[in-house]
Formats: C-alpha cells, sequence, structure tokens
C-alpha cells in the first residue's frame, strides 16, 4: 500500500536540500521499498532503515543488513555491504521521507498538539472527549498514556509524542480508519530531537511553563527548554496560551511577530476570564470582549482543583476553533474520565486520598494548593520519589513543593531504574526548607501508601504523586510488576470495611 523507489527517494531528499552525497546514476534505479524501520528488531521486506541517534551503534544497522536490509540513511557511512544514503540531517531526513512514504496523511487530520509542562494529558482527554461527542469518535489520540488509532480501543503509549516514522504510520493508520481529527501532546523532546518536524498543527496550545526535564541528557538549562516548547507557536496556524503562565510576554510576542492568531484566558486576563463558583468543579467562562467563540457560560467537570478548570478552559477554546459548540462542551466535559489524574478515594474516617501523576514542582505545588483550599484545618500528607536517570531538576524542585504544603512527605521509590532510590531521596529531603514538615523515608512504595493511608485522619488529605493508574515500576532497566497506587489504596479501604 505504501512505498517509495530509491530513485525517488533521492529526489525528494535532494528536494529538500537534505542529501550530503549527490547520487550517481547507478544509484538512481527503481527499486522499491515498502516499509520504515530505524529498528533492527522490527524489520519486513524491502525496509528502508534509519540509522538515528547521538549514540546510535553500528551494530543494530550490521543486524539490519544481516536480516535482509540493503539501503540505510544515514549521517555517516558504515563499513558495511549496504549502500548508504548519507544525509545533513537524518531526523529531518526521517521525518520528511515518513510524510512522502505515508502519502502526507497530517494532511488529512485536523491536527490540535499541546504543550507544557503540567497538564497536557488532562487538556488532551477533555479535548478528545468533546470531539469525540461532536464527530462520532472520529478522533486519535496521541498522548503519554494512551494512543488510539481507530477512535475507541485505547492503548499503552510509549512515548509523549513518538518517533517520526511511528508518528506517520499512526496518522496512517488513523485515516485508514476512517478518522478526521487528531488530539496530541507536543513534548519539548518531539522539537529537541526532531521528531515533528515539518508538522504544522491547526491549533496549538500552550499550557504553562516552569523548570523540567533539566539534565545532561535532556535539556541542559530552562532556556533550552523553553526554546523548545516555544517552538509549537512556530508550528501552529493559531494559538491558545494560558496568560497566566510563566514567560508570557515572550510567548505573546512570538506570536505577534509572527502573525499568529493568539487567544488567551485566565483569572484576571485573557481573551476569556475564568470564575471559580460555588460548587468546587464548576465555573464560568466570559468573553472579555466580543464572544468570537461563542463559548461564555458555565461549565462544570468530574474533577477537582482549579488547575483542572485552566486546563478544561484551554479544551474548550481549542474546541471553539474547530467549531464545536458551547453546548457540546457543556454537555462532554462532566463526563470526561482521565486515567491517573485527580483520582479521588475516601477512607472510612473521611480522610480524602487523592491519586495523581503530579511528578514536579509545578503539578505538585497545584495539588497542594487545592488540598490546602479544600480542607484548610486538615493536615497535607503526601507521598512522592522521582524518577532515575532523568529530569534530574526536578528533584529539589519536588523538595520546593513539599516544603509549601506537605505537613508529612513520605519520600519513596518512583522509576528509580539504574539509580539509587534513597540517593534521590535524599536529594529532594536537601530541598525541603521547612522545619515543621515531618519527613519521613520509605523506599518500598506499597509501604509507604500503605503509611500514609494509616495515618490520615479525618480531616486530613492524602496525595500519592508520581504514577497515578501505573502498575509496574522501573528497576535496572526492567519493569516489575507493582500492585498500583490507586489499587493499594482501594483494597486498604475495603479491608477495613470488612474489619
Amino acid at each position: 500500500m505504501y512505498s517509495i523507489t530509491l530513485k525517488g527517494l533521492y529526489q525528494l531528499l535532494a528536494e529538500k536540500n537534505l542529501l550530503k552525497e549527490p547520487s550517481s546514476k547507478e544509484q538512481l534505479t527503481d527499486q522499491k521499498f515498502t516499509y520504515l524501520s530505524y529498528d533492527s528488531r522490527d524489520l519486513a521486506e524491502q525496509t528502508l532503515f534509519f540509522c538515528k541517534g547521538r549514540h546510535f551503534k553500528v551494530a543494530s544497522l550490521q543486524d539490519a543488513v544481516d536480516k535482509g536490509v540493503n539501503v540505510y540513511v544515514s549521517e555517516k557511512k558504515y563499513d558495511t555491504s549496504a549502500q548508504a544514503i548519507i544525509v545533513t540531517d537524518i531526523r529531518k531526513a526521517m521525518a520528511i521521507v515518513a510524510q512522502a512514504f505515508y502519502h502526507n496523511p497530517q494532511d488529512k487530520l485536523y491536527k490540535i498538539g499541546i504543550t507544557g509542562t503540567k497538564g497536557k494529558t488532562t487538556t488532551a482527554y477533555f479535548i478528545k472527549k468533546i470531539l469525540d461527542d461532536a464527530f462520532a469518535k472520529k478522533v486519535a489520540l496521541f498522548s503519554s498514556e494512551e494512543t488510539t488509532l481507530d477512535g475507541t480501543t485505547l492503548l499503552p503509549s510509549k512515548l509523549t509524542t513518538p518517533e517520526a516514522l511511528d508518528i506517520y504510520r499512526q496518522m496512517a493508520t488513523a485515516c485508514e480508519n476512517g478518522l478526521t481529527h487528531l488530539v496530541m501532546e507536543v513534548s519539548s523532546q518531539a522539537y529537541k530531537t526532531k521528531r515533528v518536524y515539518n508538522l504544522t498543527f491547526e491549533t496549538g496550545i500552550f499550557l504553562n511553563i516552569s523548570p523540567d526535564h533539566i539534565s545532561p541528557i535532556e535539556h541542559p538549562t530552562f532556556e533550552d527548554y523553553f526554546n523548545c516548547k516555544r517552538q509549537l507557536l512556530l508550528n501552529s496556524k493559531q494559538m491558545v496560551i494560558n496568560h497566566e503562565s510563566d514567560q508570557f510576554d515572550i510567548l505573546e510576542k512570538t506570536c505577534n511577530d509572527h502573525q499568529i492568531p493568539l487567544y488567551t484566558y485566565g483569572h484576571n486576563e485573557g481573551t476569556y476570564l475564568l470564575s471559580n463558583q460555588e460548587e468546587a468543579r464548576s465555573f464560568n467562562l466570559k468573553a472579555k470582549s466580543n464572544d468570537m467563540l461563542s463559548i461564555s457560560g458555565d461549565y462544570k467537570i468530574a474533577l477537582f482543583g482549579q488547575f483542572n478548570h485552566e486546563n478544561a478552559t484551554a479544551a474548550i477554546l481549542a474546541c471553539g476553533l474547530a467549531n464545536v459548540s458551547k453546548q457540546k462542551c457543556q454537555e462532554s466535559l462532566p463526563l470526561t474520565q482521565i486515567p491517573g489524574r485527580m483520582n479521588l478515594l475516601e477512607k472510612a474516617n473521611g480522610a480524602y486520598i487523592f491519586i495523581d501523576y503530579a511528578h514536579n514542582y509545578l503539578s505538585i505545588h497545584s495539588i497542594g494548593q487545592f488540598a490546602q483550599e479544600l480542607r484548610p484545618n486538615g493536615r497535607i500528607i503526601i507521598v512522592t520519589g522521582s524518577a532515575g536517570g532523568k529530569a534530574i531538576s526536578r528533584r529539589p524542585d519536588i523538595g520546593k513543593a513539599l516544603s509549601e504544603y506537605a505537613d508529612i512527605a513520605i519520600l519513596t521509590s518512583d522509576d528509580p531504574d539504574f539509580e539509587d532510590p534513597a540517593a534521590i531521596a535524599a536529594e529532594i529531603k536537601a530541598a525541603i526548607t521547612n522545619p515543621d514538615t515531618d519527613i519521613q523515608l520509605e523506599l518500598d512504595r506499597s509501604s509507604a501508601v500503605t503509611s500514609a493511608f494509616k495515618q490520615a485522619q479525618a480531616n486530613d488529605t492524602v496525595i500519592v504523586a508520581g504514577k497515578g493508574t501505573e502498575k509496574m515500576m522501573k528497576y535496572r532497566g526492567t519493569e516489575v510488576t507493582y500492585e498500583g497506587d490507586f489499587d493499594i489504596i482501594k483494597r486498604l479501604i475495603n479491608e477495613s470495611i470488612e474489619n
């Protein structure tokens, strides 16, 4: 169904100024490729192989060649029997070739791209539900948690934003399945590694920004992280931006300088203004002047937290720009279910227990602030850790958030991978500056969650942060089965009722 000839490949790369070495007449053959891959474990007949990544290992290419690959694309030539197509930028080449190979599926979908330090997944699910109800479930989803290519079947995702070859293969499958819209989380790494090179979104959403993913293997500085996030603006036909986001002035100037239509929201400033209502999960949205999208009105969601009102507002604006009515948004939002986000369980004595994926300063700060407002006379117990091998800057930031809101901070494991979980916990602990915070260390996560449950009194709020509904833990490169935060709390509640 999909194919590209060697001659066509050379012509395409030459047109895009990506060829480092010109082709010879002998190379311009009609040899056909019917599969694209960057992984020697994922090959088919007539595969065109891409040597991607700073740490690409020639053994992977040799494995592919041994399995029948006879042409590869790379930034350098390797000592192998296969023919080399040498390009100036392998990441750009992957995106350009994948688009052409899969017949430009991106042009057949209305695409909404979402970026931000926190809230991407929640916003994506809000939009997916609204668009599902408006367009008969013809909506694809690429999120950090789940992917659907038929509109209904949800499968676990491997990356927040897939590699370029995977993105366009998935888009092509979505088009084959008759889908018309795509809701997609766009990570900073997606722009850093050019996975979304040459992809333009009908609508882009910028939720917020705070330091995250700062490490030698991700972003060396906050400026690099922010600049990667900001690329979404330059690759969207119109933008929805949180007026109260840090760095908003730069975001606004970027849109103005490049004549990108901009719609903003906020509690005090913005094209649309939010105001909370007496019921904690309800809010009002009102146009500051002319209601161009006809979306002013009252809304309700199933989640707690003012920050989720903001995520819902971003979704409403994006759906309004996609010609979805206010009524449809009002009907769909309360029915949206989001795995692992602000899942609330209640202990028999009345203590609230929230299970959430919160894993950085902004998310833990927001949920801590919400818990304080929800129960000002109760204690806040927070169970958290931080992943190993990435986003090292999160650790002091998590400590800062715990200093602000945790009466009891229980430090535990959260996918430590090849790092010592005790060392990670020590880094978090070192950043907790509030002398009144009771810091407890329990590296076994099941025991940590159980301890928080047992300590929770009637007016307390427990926040189990980091893993949401995940049922695995990553240790030394291996995924080990884990009961799951939500299931542990649910079991403890049931056991307490039985007793």
